[in-house]
């Protein structure tokens, strides 16, 4: 069961990956990268302001900060070392000879689970928990969506490292969303 579904993930791959022109190579290849959303960030911490005010912005955003870096703690820290599941870019890998590498681009040496998935998914869930708008939550699953498609495009990780990189950040990014949501609730209940 367990190579059917390998050999299933490296099909699915191979055939999302196929779909390239030197214009969505260099989009795909900027869309990854972590500095391009810095202004992205800081729309979002904007809005946080804007509707909550700076104090419980700063505190929502401790929670999103601290799902990030949870989700990309576990994934890189302790799921990938103990996997050890070679990207299917890595020149190691069997599959690598079939992947449309861009720009030399191939990432770490282990892909399993995806980080860039489970942290989009942590700011994703934790926002739209947060925020309960459903604008703001369909803003965020497209970001997540097209942030994960960047990485099967560019041949780093498989469909199910991001499927599990996905169901990572989804569970830790709801748990600080809800928790900082429902501490800064009850606070100002008992303050009123």
């Amino acid at each position: 069961m367990l190579e059917f579904l390998n050999n299933l993930d490296g099909l699915i791959l191979l055939f999302l990956n196929s779909f390239h022109t030197d214009f969505m190579d260099d989009f795909m290849k900027l869309f990854t990268g972590r500095y391009i959303w810095i202004p992205f960030y800081l729309a979002l911490f904007g809005g946080l302001i804007r509707s909550f005010g700076i104090r419980r912005a700063l505190i929502y955003l401790a929670a999103v900060a601290l799902a990030v870096v949870m989700s990309d703690q576990l994934c890189a820290g302790v799921l990938r070392p103990m996997f050890c599941r070679l990207r299917p870019s890595n020149p190691e890998n069997p599959i690598s000879q079939f992947i449309v590498i861009v720009d030399g681009y191939r990432g770490g040496r282990y892909g399993f689970p995806s980080c860039h998935g489970a942290n989009s998914m942590a700011l994703a869930m934790a926002m739209s928990v947060i925020c309960r708008n459903r604008k703001i939550t369909y803003v965020m699953m497209g970001w997540t969506a097209l942030n994960c498609y960047t990485r099967l495009y560019l041949g780093v990780h498989y469909p199910g490292d991001i499927l599990v990189g996905l169901l990572i950040g989804a569970v830790i990014g709801v748990s600080c969303g809800t928790v900082s949501y429902t501490h800064l609730r009850a606070h100002e209940t008992r303050s009123n």
